[in-house]
Parts: C-alpha cells; sequence; structure tokens
C-alpha cells in the first residue's frame, strides 16, 4: 500500500463527512476497529461492534449520526460503509499498468487500440478488434475476433474473451473469467445421442459491470445474452446462454442462471442460488443462499428454500423440519393409543 498522508479535514471533505475533532490530525491508512493503530482511520457500521469502539486506538472512526461518540475524532455519514469504501480507494488505489504493447503480446495489425492502452504479456488480440482509451488487458488473456472492448476496463490474467462480445466502458473482469463460450445446447437425434446446436449469437457486457473470478456468460443460438449497466457478479457465477441480468443486480458466488431467464433491475440473488430456465425474477426480488428457484418471482419478493418460496414461510417451514422426527414418534404414540382404545374387550 502506498504512503499517503491526508489531513482528517481533507479526508472528511473528500468523503462528504461531518467532522467532530482536531481537522489537523494525520490520517496514513484505513484498517479494522480491533485492528487500528495510531494514524488510522476505521469503520463502525455493526451495532455488535459497539463494545469494542470504547477500546479502538484508531485516529477516527466513521460511523453514523446516531452512533455514540469514539475516544477518538469522528466522521460522521449518513452511509458510513460507502464513506469507508471511498476512503480505501483514497488510501489504495487501483494499480494501474504501465501503456504500451508488451514485446511477447500478439496483437493482430487490424487491431485498433486507443490511448494509453496497456496490452501485457501473452497477450492474444485477434482480427478487427477495438479496444478504448485507458483499457488494460493483463498477462496471458485472449480477446477474439471482432470484439469492442470499451474505455477504462481492466481485465485481469487469464481471462478469455471470445469472438463477438461487446464490452462496455470502465468494466471489470476479474482472473479466469469466461465471456461468449458456447452456451449449452444439445438435440437428441433418433439414435439418442445428441447434435450440438450451434451457438452463434452475441454477447453484450454494458457500462461498469464488473465479473468476478472464473465467472462464465455465455452466448445463445439466437438473440443475445446480455448484462446491464452496474451490475455486479461474484465469483464462479454461471450465466447461461440468452440470459438477461438487469442493471445494478447482485449475484453472489456460485450463482447459477439457466438458459432464456430473465433476472430484472436490482435483484439479489445469495449464494448458491439455482434458476431454472425461461423464468423472470422481478425487480428488486431477492432470493436466499441456496435457493432453487424452479417459477418466476415476482417483483420486490424474498424467496428462501427449494423448491424457493416466501422467506417467512420458508422460515417457519425449517422450524417444522428439524421437529419432523420428534411429531412422527409423537405421531406413532397416538395412533397406538387409538388402536388400544378401539380393540374389542375379550
Amino acid at each position: 500500500m502506498p504512503d499517503r498522508r491526508i489531513r482528517l479535514g481533507e479526508l472528511a471533505e473528500a468523503l462528504g463527512c461531518a467532522l467532530e475533532g482536531d481537522a489537523e490530525t494525520v490520517i496514513t491508512h484505513v484498517a479494522s476497529l480491533d485492528e487500528a493503530s495510531p494514524g488510522a482511520v476505521t469503520l463502525m457500521a455493526n451495532p455488535r461492534l459497539l463494545p469494542h469502539l470504547a477500546a479502538t486506538r484508531a485516529a477516527a472512526v466513521i460511523l453514523a449520526p446516531g452512533a455514540p461518540a469514539p475516544p477518538c475524532a469522528a466522521l460522521r455519514a449518513d452511509h458510513p460503509y460507502l464513506a469507508f469504501a471511498r476512503a480505501l480507494a483514497l488510501f489504495a488505489p487501483p494499480a494501474s499498468p504501465p501503456p504500451g504493447v508488451h514485446p511477447l503480446a500478439a496483437v493482430s495489425p487490424t487491431a485498433q487500440l486507443g490511448r494509453d492502452v496497456s496490452i501485457g504479456a501473452f497477450v492474444a488480440v485477434g482480427e478487427r478488434v477495438t479496444i478504448g482509451d485507458g483499457t488494460a488487458i493483463l498477462p496471458n488473456s485472449t480477446i477474439g475476433d471482432d470484439v469492442v472492448l470499451g474505455r477504462d476496463c481492466l481485465v485481469h490474467a487469464n481471462v478469455s474473451i471470445r469472438e463477438r462480445v461487446t464490452i462496455g466502458d470502465r468494466v471489470v473482469l476479474q482472473d479466469g473469467v469466461v465471456v461468449g463460450a458456447d452456451g449449452f445446447g444439445f438435440v437428441r437425434r433418433q439414435d439418442g445421442s445428441h447434435e450440438k446446436i450451434p451457438q452463434t449469437a452475441r454477447v453484450v457486457i454494458e457500462d461498469d459491470v464488473e465479473l468476478g473470478a472464473n465467472t462464465t456468460v455465455d452466448r445463445p443460438p439466437i438473440g443475445e445474452t446480455r448484462i446491464r449497466a452496474g451490475a455486479k457478479i461474484d465469483n464462479l457465477v454461471q450465466v447461461g446462454h440468452g440470459v438477461t441480468v438487469g442493471r445494478n443486480v447482485l449475484l453472489a458466488a456460485q450463482v447459477g442462471i439457466a438458459g432464456s431467464t430473465r433476472i430484472e433491475d436490482d435483484a439479489v440473488l445469495g449464494g448458491q442460488v439455482g434458476v431454472g430456465d425461461h423464468l423472470t425474477v422481478g425487480r428488486g426480488a431477492m432470493a436466499v443462499g441456496q435457493s432453487g428457484i424452479t417459477e418466476s418471482v415476482a417483483a420486490g419478493a424474498r424467496v428462501a428454500g427449494y423448491p424457493a418460496i416466501d422467506s417467512r414461510a420458508w422460515g417457519r417451514s425449517a422450524v417444522l423440519f428439524r421437529r419432523l422426527p420428534e411429531l412422527k414418534r409423537r405421531l406413532e404414540a397416538l395412533e397406538a393409543k387409538l388402536l388400544e382404545r378401539e380393540r374389542p374387550l375379550s
């Protein structure tokens, strides 16, 4: 982390926080509440951490307007976690690979590179590719023919962007991402074997999307697969062919979305959620981790379990599931008593 020194008053102004304390205090780094040392700015956004607040050694704490005063300077923010994230960005700015094409890269002469593009070692850039200003492609990545890659993107190592994929501006692709691989499409022949359905349509990733490590976005046979602006997708997520992921959607790790499903704007799917094909998950809907969605979900709904139902109903059902052995024993005992009563007297 670079050595940075920011006066607390300047930091408060940069983060849009109300300052309680000495504006001349020097802040040198960001740390957790427990591990903070003098010179650190830290965060207190979780009420469960309140017992640790009085003992912190931080120079300043970012916290909500109504939170108890810390034993140091306070930076009051309506959205403390957002302010903390911006503080992290100030003290640990992202790495900026130097512009230019590495001598060990292979770039087609028909490719068009914008200003200040960085192409790392062993990167392959195909025919008729367009790469926007300020985009960086790290080592061992492959950019297929006729790809359009926007401005200020960051393509990490070992990424594969297949042919005819279109990617917008400020997109981040973490290590091992694959965009535009063939969707899973086969038709059964009369002899029982499988014939591949050509997957030749396009994939579009809009502006400000981030795809986590080893996430895959598949190409459909017709139409398109599209991830709309601002969506954030975690590691090891599978987006099937013909899927549409809406604006500002959040997909946690190991989510799997089957083909031709639509995830509408602002929806949130927890870790390991599975979504069946040809469904719609409505705007702002939320699915608890490990839910299995087999029917379309209404806008704003919150679902859980398999098959996914209203999360409150699932919670009540889960309590009953744990009691099933006990309830079975009680039922058997009641049946035995009824049989005893019904037995004819000899």
